[in-house]
């Protein structure tokens, strides 16, 4: 593991993706458990893309345009009902009413859906690892394993950082009703802009 792929994934990893997002808004809205809790599903919604591209999978969906279109589509209209979901008042985003109470099952599963939802994650990672790992090498699955339990672990830590300093805000968020309004108008829109990107992908 060097110096060049921790500086990397460090950049990777705080340049605020639908994860990010998500993370920031339990926080503001549910506060510091929850806002850990969606750092942490999050981190394992990642663990398919790696270990497709560690397993050479990913291979499958770049060269299979209909695989791709496929995992494109189910990732929009997720990140689009996100967006509806966000608006909804007491909808199970946890941008409702303040008092909306959502599993911290439910969380998890929902930042897993995220992540795992975004194909180009996978080619992220297909290209990604092998710049600092020569696949033809000895031991080199143990070294991509390695590095991505490092990713997985500066992930968790990333997010759980923006989550807390959001949930620092929550007092004055929850009690001003416009500024909760604007709040949760500015997640939908991030997710809607996410199924667009995604979309041109």
């Amino acid at each position: 593991m060097t110096l060049e792929f921790l500086v990397t994934a460090f950049i990777v990893v705080a340049t605020p993706g639908t994860g990010a997002i998500y993370t920031i808004a339990m926080g503001l809205m549910r506060g510091r458990s929850m806002s850990i809790v969606a750092a942490f599903g999050c981190t394992l919604g990642i663990v398919p893309h790696m270990a497709a591209a560690i397993l050479g999978l990913a291979a499958v969906l770049s060269s299979s345009e209909k695989a791709f279109m496929i995992l494109k589509l189910a990732g929009i209209i997720y990140l689009i009902y996100m967006a509806i979901d966000m608006l909804r008042a007491g909808g199970g985003g946890g941008l409702g009413k303040p008092d909306t109470r959502q599993s911290g099952t439910g969380i998890v599963m929902q930042a897993i859906l995220i992540n795992l939802l975004n194909p180009k994650l996978s080619l992220f990672f297909l290209a990604f690892l092998p710049q600092f790992v020569d696949p033809s090498a000895e031991g080199a699955v143990s070294l991509m394993i390695a590095d991505s339990l490092v990713f997985m672990l500066m992930t968790f830590v990333v997010f759980a950082i923006y989550g807390l300093f959001a949930a620092s805000l929550r007092d004055r968020v929850v009690e001003r009703p416009n500024v909760l309004a604007w709040i949760r108008r500015v997640f939908a829109t991030a997710f809607l802009a996410m199924a667009a990107k995604l979309a041109l992908a």
